[in-house]
C-alpha cells in the first residue's frame, strides 16, 4: 500500500504491514545525565517555542513523530526450517508509526498526557527467528494493516519535598509528555493509567530510543526483561517515584496481557501483576558524567513450564507445547545493571547486563534469558555534523538450561521454533548514522546489523544474517 501525507507529514513510501509499539518517551527528571545540546530545529529533539520567554511554564504541549524503518536481509541456505524460523528468502520490510503527543496541565503539580498513535508494516519474516530481532518499531501483531488505538493516557502528580520558598528548582523544556516549566528538584511523583513500563524504567541516554538510536530490540531494552506490556507494548498501571538531583528510585505494579504476547491486558492483579523496582544513581569520574541503574522485576501470570512441557512431550512421545503446561500463578523474575558515560561531549559508552531465571515461558517482550550490551556512540562535531550521531554495538544473547531443552525437542514460543535447537548464544553487531537535518526536523539513518546463530542454532544457518535497514524519522 501507499502511505502518503499522513498526519501532516509529506512524506511518500511504499509500505507493508504489521504493528508497533511507541516506546522511547523518556519522562522529566529522569536523573539521567541530559542529552548534548542540539538546535532547535533537531529530529534528536521536538520543536521548541523559542518565542517563549525563558523560565516560563506553559499549560499545554503539543508534539509529533513520525518513524517509517525498511530492512533486508541476504538470502539465506537454512539446513532445515521450523514455524518460527527466520525466512531463507523475503523481501524488504517496512514499518510505520505516528504519534501525537498532547500534554495539559490541570493544577499545580499535576498534568494529564494522551497519545493516540497509529502503526503498520512489518518486520523481517514477522518478527520472529531472532531473539534479539532487528526492528525495535515492530512486534508480532497478527493483522499487518495499519491500526490507530490509543498508546498513552496517563495522569501524573508531582509533590515538591522541600518545603522552604527558597527551595532548589529545575526548569523543563516542552518535550514529548513534558510539561515546560519548574520543577522541584528534590519530590516524589505518581503516574497512573495507561503508559509504557519503559517510559520510566530502564532508561540510557544511548539506547533506548528505536526511532533516533539503535534498532535492535536487545540495545533500545534489557534483553532479558520481559517487561509487561500487551502485543503494542503498553500496559496500564503506576508508578512511583523518589528523585534527586543525582538519585532517583521507582517502583511500579502495572497489568500483565492475557496471553502470551497477547493484545489484552489482565486486570486482575490478583492472578497476574508485574512489579518492578529500580534504583539510578548519577556519578562524576573527573569530568565525565554517568549513570548505573539496577532494576528488579517480578511478573506473575499463568505461564507454561518449559521443563514440565518437555516432560509431558517425552511420556507421549510427541513435540512440547509449553501452552499445554499453563497454571495461574506461576512466575519470571530478573535483574538488570544499566550503565552509562560521557567519555567526552562527543562520546559515550553504555552497557547493559540482564538476566532472567528462564523456568517459565516468554511472556510479553521477547525469548532473551541472558543478555550482554556494550557500545559507543558520538556525534558528529569532529566533522563539522554536531547533530548527527553515530553508533556502533554489540551484544550476546543466551537461554536457560530448560529453555534450551525446550526448543530442542522441538518446541516454539512466539519468536522462536526451529524444529530443532544446536544451542549457542546468539550474538549481535549493530552500526548506525543518523543523519540530521534541522531545518526539516528529519532524520534519515542508514543501519547496518550483524546476527550469528539466529534464534540460537549453530547449525540451522552456518553463515552470519546481513540485515541492511534505513530509518526515516520526522519530530515536531
Amino acid at each position: 500500500m501507499r502511505l502518503g501525507v499522513t498526519l501532516g507529514l509529506s512524506l511518500v513510501l511504499s509500505a507493508g504491514a504489521d504493528t508497533t509499539w511507541g516506546q522511547a518517551v523518556t519522562p522529566p527528571a529522569s536523573a539521567t545525565p541530559r542529552r548534548e545540546d542540539v538546535p532547535p530545529g533537531s529530529a534528536q529533539q521536538p520543536r521548541h517555542d523559542a518565542a517563549s520567554p525563558a523560565g516560563g511554564s506553559d499549560n499545554w504541549s503539543l508534539h509529533f513523530q513520525q518513524t517509517l524503518v525498511q530492512q533486508w536481509h541476504n538470502n539465506l541456505r537454512p539446513a532445515y526450517e521450523g514455524n518460527n524460523s527466520l525466512e531463507a528468502r523475503e523481501n524488504a520490510k517496512l514499518s510505520f508509526t505516528s504519534t501525537i503527543f498532547l500534554g495539559r496541565r490541570l493544577w499545580k503539580g499535576g498534568s494529564v498526557f494522551f497519545n493516540p498513535e497509529v502503526a503498520g508494516g512489518s518486520g523481517l519474516s514477522g518478527a520472529t527467528g531472532i531473539g534479539g530481532a532487528p526492528n525495535g518499531e515492530t512486534f508480532r501483531i497478527g493483522d499487518p494493516s495499519p491500526q490507530v488505538y490509543l498508546a498513552r493516557l496517563f495522569v501524573r502528580q508531582v509533590w515538591a519535598l522541600d518545603a522552604a520558598p527558597n527551595q532548589a528548582q529545575e526548569q523543563d523544556e516542552d518535550d514529548l509528555n513534558q510539561l515546560r516549566g519548574p520543577r522541584p528538584a528534590h519530590y516524589l511523583a505518581l503516574t497512573a493509567g495507561k503508559f509504557s513500563i519503559a517510559d520510566y524504567f530502564d532508561q540510557n541516554s544511548y539506547a533506548h530510543d528505536p526511532r533516533t538510536q539503535f534498532l535492535n530490540w536487545a540495545l533500545m531494552s534489557a534483553g532479558a526483561w520481559d517487561y509487561p506490556a500487551n502485543v503494542r507494548g503498553y500496559t496500564v498501571g503506576a508508578v512511583l517515584e523518589y528523585v534527586r538531583p543525582e538519585l532517583a528510585l521507582r517502583a511500579a505494579v502495572s497489568a500483565m496481557p492475557t496471553d502470551a504476547n497477547g493484545p489484552l491486558l489482565d486486570y486482575d492483579f490478583a492472578q497476574a501483576r508485574a512489579l518492578t523496582l529500580e534504583l539510578t544513581r548519577t556519578f562524576k569520574l573527573g569530568d565525565n558524567t554517568g549513570a548505573v541503574r539496577v532494576l528488579g522485576f517480578r511478573n506473575v501470570a499463568a505461564m507454561g513450564s518449559y521443563a514440565l512441557a518437555t516432560q509431558q512431550a517425552r511420556a507421549t512421545g510427541t513435540v512440547p507445547d509449553v501452552t499445554q503446561a499453563r497454571t495461574s500463578g506461576r512466575s519470571k523474575q530478573g535483574f538488570v545493571v544499566n550503565a552509562e558515560i560521557a567519555l567526552n561531549p562527543s562520546l559515550g559508552l553504555f552497557g547493559r547486563y540482564s538476566y532472567n531465571d528462564g523456568q517459565n515461558e516468554t511472556w510479553a517482550f521477547t525469548e532473551i534469558d541472558r543478555s550482554l550490551s556494550v557500545g559507543l556512540t558520538h556525534t558528529g562535531a569532529r566533522w563539522q555534523r554536531p547533530t548527527d550521531r553515530l553508533g556502533l554495538a554489540v551484544l550476546a544473547n543466551g537461554l536457560s538450561r530448560e529453555h534450551r531443552a525446550y526448543l530442542a525437542a522441538g518446541g516454539q514460543g512466539f519468536i522462536l521454533g526451529d524444529g530443532r535447537l544446536d544451542y549457542g548464544p546468539e550474538y549481535i553487531a549493530e552500526l548506525y548514522y543518523s543523519i540530521d537535518f534541522p531545518r526539516y526536523h528529519a532524520a534519515l539513518s542508514p543501519d547496518y546489523q550483524l546476527v550469528v546463530n539466529p534464534g540460537y542454532n549453530t547449525s540451522r544457518v552456518s553463515a552470519p544474517v546481513h540485515i541492511v535497514g534505513l530509518r526515516a524519522h520526522v519530530e515536531f
